[in-house]
């Protein structure tokens, strides 16, 4: 980090550029990098495109203070020198100012000393914005110690010892595995006990999060999630669980003896996952749902998605007060940025205050939409619980072995979501979504025939939690709640054509994982594929070439398509899983007949369907798994599941939520989700490569699937 930039008026005059020449000289000596912004306008864009800039160097006389605010709402922390004539006077008052300014006067024979000042802030700012864990750690990597215990790369020699290992070495770096440490170390505390400068780390990420207390996990928020219910669920309670759950809280339900009544979330006519009405929160339908469950009591414990996979957030405020339950945890995994931005507030598990009487948590998956290693995870707790019970659900699911590089990387994600850079960095994820958001209704204004759509409200200018209106079409959902459900800006859901608005299926039309698969082949990897949609994340890591890139590549769609290409050439990959079955094929007759099939099934009616009647539970997913344990099981085809219990979960991907739960019986009410199954079955059998992963169904060689139930 060793790029200062010099800010100066276009003509100098001699007695200022001597003594700037002789510091420039002296910066150079010493490795530093020096840049000479040509206007206030490009040092400021020099400073949003290169995050080394350690330090800025201006004439006061001509740049003043205008500047310095400018600077600061990009980086409150960067250290900022003025250089005055001595004549000059300063008039301003730096004990109102949050700006890290110091002065200089312009005198020659001085670089030495001035550049020593300039060092000592750069030292400084970059001790300051690194956080506690971090810091230490690579304090500990530069010290080079030799270790006795484990891991047993010792650093990385035990790799240097091997050809395949040296490979291995060169390809990761030297400093991947001298920080790839034991739990031995003490100068670096412990993440079982919480201890040293993972203590301080977890400390800072509260405060970066607003919460009262957070937690770094380093397997992910499926584990995140289990040990917040390990704790607020004991055995023998009753939990509320989301319906739309991630598949970790139904391994949660497997391990531990509770009994799950649900939260019925909506779904529309493409397959995207709505929210909770607001009355399945209320005290009466509670009640109700615990009359209809045996051996269910008050819960202890809720857990609601937030945000839905495909970007509805909650009014998590209304929730928070409404729903009368202790342990209130909010699974949202996909948005742990919310707390940098404005427009999020009121909509997100940390927002607000504390709740009097209730615990609420919220998990959020920091890898996924902050910079961070993958596993990377964190737990953030707004009250007040007994963190050393806490604790043992926590170490009954983390390794006392912990990856410190993703320890490090999670902290790191918080440092840099810290203050003003990270709200921008935020605010520049919302602008690029917007932009595209906008590119794709301009573009589909100006083709002739059809182009993709973006599923948003009409006439959208500005960027903003859009809120999901009851009296609205767009999104598709019936009986929504108003001020209840809001679409997150940054995840951009596309359209491809076949279904109507109202939710009907159109004679022609182009099911979105052709589209998903043409994109794969050209490089781009889509989130999540639907029927006739396709989601898209605009992450902090997304900038505008990758965003240009998507909308060239969907162009490029639209021409192949439209000049009906042969599949070997439009998707030469799926070509290559059968050339004899798609041989001549043409794309839009791929096309067609996916969507008449779609049709074949009423698609539209089944989304609707599958989901309105939940089949029908038998014994709770801890009972059911006891039984799958002790080999009471046997398998039958799909077909055959209607009035069978149900030993696994079946979770087909996408959406990559759980249809079926174990001890669920699919029956004659219900018999609309075993209709769904075998429509995405019967679509990887007409058509070669466009198989749906279903996880707890099992193809055989025949074509056909077994799912495991259990004996009667």
């Amino acid at each position: 980090m060793k790029t200062i930039l010099i800010l100066t008026s276009k003509d100098v005059p001699q007695f200022k550029a001597e003594p700037l020449q002789e510091l420039h000289a002296e910066m150079a000596n010493n490795g530093y990098e020096v840049i000479y912004p040509d206007s206030r306008e490009d040092l400021i864009k020099l400073i949003e495109q290169n995050p080394r800039v350690a330090s800025v160097v201006f004439d006061w006389d001509d740049f003043g203070l205008e500047l310095c605010a400018q600077i600061s709402e990009l980086n409150e922390k960067l250290p900022l020198f003025g250089f005055a004539n001595q004549n000059i006077v300063l008039d301003v008052n730096l004990a109102d100012l949050r700006l890290n300014l110091s002065f200089f006067e312009y005198h020659m024979g001085q670089a030495e000393d001035v550049f020593a000042k300039i060092r000592q802030g750069v030292e400084a700012y970059v001790d300051e914005i690194m956080p506690p864990f971090t810091k230490a750690l690579f304090k500990y990597v530069d010290e080079n110690k030799y270790t006795f215990c484990t891991p047993g790369h010792l650093g990385g020699s035990a790799f240097l010892k091997s050809p395949v290992g040296s490979i291995f070495y060169d390809f990761y770096g030297p400093n991947t595995f001298k920080a790839d440490v034991s739990v031995s170390m003490p100068e670096l505390g412990s993440l079982l006990d919480h201890s040293g400068p993972h203590k301080e780390a977890e400390e800072y990420i509260a405060k970066v999060f607003n919460a009262t207390s957070s937690y770094i996990v380093t397997n992910g928020t499926s584990t995140a999630n289990k040990i917040v219910g390990m704790f607020a669920a004991p055995s023998g309670s009753t939990i509320m669980v989301d319906r739309n759950c991630h598949k970790s809280l139904t391994h949660l339900m497997m391990m531990s003896n509770v009994t799950p009544i649900y939260f019925r979330p909506s779904r529309n006519a493409y397959g995207i996952l709505g929210g909770i009405p607001k009355s399945e929160f209320t005290r009466e339908v509670i009640e109700q749902k615990i009359a209809a469950t045996p051996n269910a009591s008050w819960p202890t414990y809720a857990v609601v998605t937030n945000s839905t996979y495909d970007g509805l957030l909650y009014n998590t405020e209304w929730i928070k007060k409404t729903l009368d339950v202790k342990h209130m945890h909010f699974d949202s995994a996909w948005v742990p940025y919310t707390n940098f931005h404005k427009m999020y507030q009121g909509k997100y598990g940390m927002s607000g205050a504390t709740v009097p009487g209730k615990v609420v948590y919220e998990t959020q998956s920091t890898h996924k939409l902050l910079a961070a290693f993958s596993q990377a995870s964190m737990i953030h707790i707004k009250g007040e619980v007994d963190h050393e019970t806490f604790n043992e659900s926590f170490m009954m699911h983390t390794s006392t072995s912990p990856q410190y590089g993703i320890v490090a990387s999670t902290e790191i994600a918080a440092a840099m979501m810290k203050g003003n850079s990270g709200r921008r960095l935020i605010q520049n994820s919302v602008e690029r979504a917007l932009n595209f958001r906008k590119e794709i209704k301009k573009l589909r204004a100006e083709s002739t025939g059809w182009f993709f759509d973006v599923w948003q409200p009409e006439g959208i200018e500005e960027a903003d939690c859009w809120p999901l209106k009851p009296e609205d079409a767009w999104h598709g959902f019936k009986n929504l709640d108003a001020d209840h459900m809001y679409l997150d800006p940054i995840k951009v859901t596309i359209l491809t054509p076949g279904m109507s608005k109202n939710g009907t299926l159109e004679d022609s039309g182009i099911p979105a994982s052709i589209v998903s698969k043409y994109l794969d082949e050209n490089g781009i990897v889509v989130e999540k594929t639907g029927p006739y949609n396709l989601l898209f994340l605009f992450s902090i890591g997304i900038d505008k070439s990758k965003s240009l890139k998507l909308l060239r590549t969907l162009t490029a769609f639209k021409r192949a398509y439209d000049q009906n290409m042969k599949v070997k050439n439009i998707l030469p990959g799926l070509y290559a899983e059968n050339p004899s079955f798609y041989g001549e094929m043409r794309i839009q007759e791929l096309a067609q007949g996916i969507h008449d099939l779609m049709r074949k099934f009423k698609l539209p009616d089944m989304m609707y369907h599958a989901f309105e009647v939940l089949p029908q539970q038998e014994m709770t997913p801890h009972q059911a798994f006891t039984k799958v344990l002790n080999d009471e099981t046997e398998e039958v085809y799909v077909e055959e599941l209607v009035g069978r219990t149900n030993a696994n979960m079946i979770l087909p991907y996408p959406p990559g939520v759980p249809l079926v739960l174990p001890g669920e019986m699919i029956t004659e009410e219900s018999v609309a989700v075993l209709d769904f199954l075998l429509m995405l079955i019967e679509i990887g059998k007409h058509y070669p490569g466009f198989d749906t992963d279903i996880h707890g169904a099992y193809k055989q060689d025949d074509g056909r699937y077994k799912v495991k139930v259990l004996k009667k």
